[in-house]
């Protein structure tokens, strides 16, 4: 009976396999040869080296077995006829002093060679890594959705190195190899095409082997790289979420999840490099088997020759064993370049499904380049994740709000409230209907105009590694120390900032760890209200704050920025009480609108959500 295997084999099996034949769609090398630009020059310059030391290379065996050793290993014959070798010492010192100096001519060829293929790497590196990033920016949510954080950095930093790596080995190797392939078999059969018909077995025979590691291979190498996405996800999460492990004692859980998806990818290394084990052993056959045909059968021919100088001799023999290793050796770093293949041909993959996956949500031609107001209308709005199939989360939404509104949103958890406000900006688009602002279906906007126009606070709030006026700055790089403290104000972060050993100029640890909650909240506020926008929204925004501070953050919007529309999506009913309109949702369904007043009248689940909250006492008064 077959041993059943784990989930999590099954899972990144699965995915790997959909991966793959998704990369097929694209052309892997079309693809990344482009992004070698501006470094072609260091690429022709170092194959022209290249070839310059391999040259000089399999010049080498052929001084040494052409002129040197007939002139210090003389046969019989010259040594009757007078042969003095002290007569030839200063052809001896010519001979040695050109291959030395071939020798060193080939390695500075190799180093120059070298240090120019690591620069063109580094450079192919460097804007593949950028193409990436550049493209991700340009993703909408849904094209976010198709991958998962830890995928992308594995694949921007991983991924890239391995296939950077493999750039430099080829640039290097793709043309040293089969230079040195066919000069030292073209030498080789200068020197006896007879013996030289061994190649035509042995390099066949290489091929095969190397061709079916190729393909065993690399579907292990496939899920290995997606494993490396899991272990990610593992060390992100953990390390994120290190209060929450520590404080529930989880510490074991987390280490049996990481260890598990550990496990893994040393089984999958494991199995490639057992079949990748069968390299050097088919290599070293060959080589061996090589020189035992030539010796065996060189050695007969000199004795059939008497070791003729014009026949094949002692150092024919000596440079069709130097052929030999090079062309074999030349093989080796064919069959290296393969198993580097092997590892970035998955990544490569990877790389082009970044780069290949096209963002769906784009400026029209002909985009409005200008927001008349802050006015937003749903007209019959439904949505659903994901391009294909898949469930409504919003039914049929209709709601106009005019310009300066506060609006509240509120309902249970998983009510859809973030997604509807999220299609304001279009950081998704609406399945069915659409979505207007200033009276303009957003999708005909330009999206960073739309999006300059709409601030969005979303549920969690991010700062970023920098100080609190370099936060700040990302709403408006060119805000005046004066703007700056206005929507600080606004936001009721001066407060806490004023209190700061440096203030504005406070350092901000990596995810604002080193302030609170609430004091994140109203730096991200403070943020939007900097990007001077017509709306503003406050996806739960305020959850971390307390109600006397929420209330005079909701106090100066009203009297501070009247012209700007507010939505603010809140499980406080105090933090939308008060509010112009509130909209009520339920499952993906608006089942109500109105003020607090009205809605405490006619709708059963507000109603219910107030009274639970504050009591009845409001209630009773109206």
């Amino acid at each position: 009976m077959a041993k059943k295997r784990k989930p999590l084999e099954e899972r990144l099996e699965s995915k790997a396999d959909a991966d793959l034949a998704n990369a097929k769609k694209h052309s892997i090398i079309k693809e990344l040869v482009g992004y070698m630009k501006g470094g072609w020059h260091w690429v022709f310059a170092a194959w022209i080296l290249v070839a310059g030391e391999v040259v000089c290379e399999v010049l080498i065996p052929w001084v040494a077995g052409t002129y040197l050793i007939p002139t210090i290993n003389p046969t019989a014959a010259m040594i009757e006829a007078g042969y003095k070798m002290e007569e030839h010492v200063g052809e001896l010192w010519g001979l040695s002093g050109a291959m030395v100096g071939l020798a060193i001519v080939s390695c500075v060829f190799g180093i120059a060679a070298g240090f120019i293929a690591a620069k063109a790497s580094a450079r192919f590196g460097r804007n593949l890594r950028q193409g990436m990033f550049y493209k991700i920016q340009d993703y909408s949510f849904h094209n976010i959705d198709e991958f998962s954080t830890p995928s992308l950095i594995t694949r921007l930093t991983t991924d890239v190195t391995n296939v950077q790596n493999s750039v430099q080995m080829i640039i290097r190797t793709v043309v040293r190899a089969p230079f040195m392939l066919i000069f030292a078999l073209v030498m080789a059969a200068t020197i006896s095409p007879l013996l030289s018909l061994v190649f035509l077995a042995v390099i066949p025979f290489l091929g095969v082997v190397l061709i079916g590691i190729v393909i065993k291979v690399h579907p292990t190498f496939v899920r290995v790289f997606e494993a490396y996405d899991g272990l990610n996800a593992s060390v992100e999460e953990n390390v994120r979420g290190i209060r929450v492990v520590k404080s529930y004692g989880k510490e074991e859980a987390e280490y049996k999840k990481f260890t598990g998806v550990s496990k893994y990818i040393y089984k999958c290394f494991v199995h490639a490099e057992r079949i990748m084990a069968f390299n050097n052993p088919a290599m070293q056959l060959s080589v061996y088997a090589t020189i035992l045909v030539f010796s065996w059968f060189g050695a007969r021919m000199i004795v059939q020759s008497g070791n003729d100088p014009m026949g094949f001799n002692t150092g024919s023999l000596t440079s069709l064993i130097s052929y030999n290793i090079q062309i074999l050796n030349s093989l080796m770093m064919l069959s290296l370049i393969f198993v580097l293949l092997i590892i970035s041909r998955n990544s490569a993959e990877r790389i082009c499904q970044v780069l290949g996956e096209q963002p769906d949500i784009v400026s029209p031609e002909n985009a409005i380049v200008e927001v008349p107001s802050g006015a937003v209308d749903f007209e019959n709005v439904s949505f659903r994740y994901g391009k294909e199939g898949g469930k409504d989360v919003l039914h049929n939404i209709t709601v106009h709000i005019p310009s300066g509104s506060t609006v509240g949103i509120i309902g249970a958890t998983g009510s859809s409230k973030s997604t509807l406000i999220s299609l304001i900006a279009r950081l998704y688009d609406a399945t069915q209907g659409s979505v207007k602002v200033g009276g303009i279906d957003v999708r005909k906007y330009d999206i960073v105009v739309l999006r300059d126009a709409v601030s969005v606070v979303l549920q969690k709030n991010v700062l970023f590694t920098g100080t609190v006026r370099s936060n700040l700055l990302w709403g408006n790089k060119n805000a005046t120390q004066e703007e700056i403290e206005k929507a600080a104000k606004l936001a009721c972060a001066d407060e806490f900032i004023e209190k700061m050993p440096e203030k504005y100029d406070t350092k901000i640890e990596h995810g604002g760890s080193n302030v609170s909650g609430g004091q994140r909240q109203r730096l991200c506020i403070a943020r939007a209200l900097l990007k001077k926008p017509k709306i503003l929204i406050l996806d739960d925004s305020t959850s971390a704050v307390d109600t006397a501070t929420d209330a005079k953050i909701r106090h100066a919007f009203k009297t501070e920025i009247p012209d700007v529309t507010k939505f603010i999506v809140a499980q406080r009913i105090l933090s939308i009480k008060d509010c112009d309109t509130i909209l009520v949702l339920d499952d993906g369904n608006l089942i109500a609108q109105g003020n607090n007043e009205q809605l405490m009248k006619s709708c059963e689940i507000y109603r219910e959500i107030y009274q639970t909250q504050l009591g009845g006492g409001d209630f009773d008064a109206a």
